[in-house]
C-alpha cells in the first residue's frame, strides 16, 4: 500500500500539470488570434458609404484577406482574422479611397469603452 501512494501522487500531479498547461496554451492561442474590425465612415452626411465590392477589389488586389464586409448604420465594417491584416488594409484603404472617408479601427473587444461612451453621452442631473 505504501509503494502505490507515491505513484498515485505523481500520476495526479502529472494530470494536473497537463491540465494547467492545456489551459495556459489555449489562453495564449486565443489571445494571439483576436479578430480585428475596420470601420469606414463618410465624413460628410450627404456622402454615401463606399460599395463593398469596390472595397473587396482594393483589398484583393493587394493580397489582403478578410472575413466579412457588412454595412451597418452608415458604416461599412470589415472583419479580419488578425490586427496585422487590418493594419495593412487600413494602409491600402487610406491610399485608395477618395478623401471624404474615415477608415478607423473598430474596438470590438473592449466593453469598457462602450460603457464609458454610454456614461459620457448621457446627461446626469444631480439634486
Amino acid at each position: 500500500m505504501e509503494s502505490q501512494r507515491p505513484f498515485l501522487r505523481w500520476l495526479f500531479m502529472g494530470i494536473a500539470a497537463m491540465a494547467l498547461f492545456s489551459v495556459l496554451f489555449w489562453g495564449w492561442v486565443t489571445l494571439q488570434n483576436r479578430e480585428s474590425t475596420l470601420a469606414i465612415r463618410p465624413i460628410a452626411q450627404n456622402t454615401s458609404v463606399p460599395d463593398g465590392f469596390s472595397i473587396w477589389h482594393h483589398l484583393d488586389a493587394n493580397g489582403i484577406h478578410f472575413k466579412s464586409i457588412t454595412p451597418q448604420n452608415d458604416t461599412l465594417l470589415i472583419k479580419f482574422e488578425s490586427s496585422a491584416q487590418s493594419a495593412a488594409a487600413k494602409e491600402v484603404l487610406d491610399r485608395t479611397l477618395p478623401h471624404g472617408y474615415i477608415v478607423a479601427l473598430q474596438d470590438d473587444e473592449s466593453q469598457t469603452s462602450a460603457w464609458l461612451s454610454r456614461l459620457r453621452d448621457t446627461t446626469h442631473r444631480f439634486g
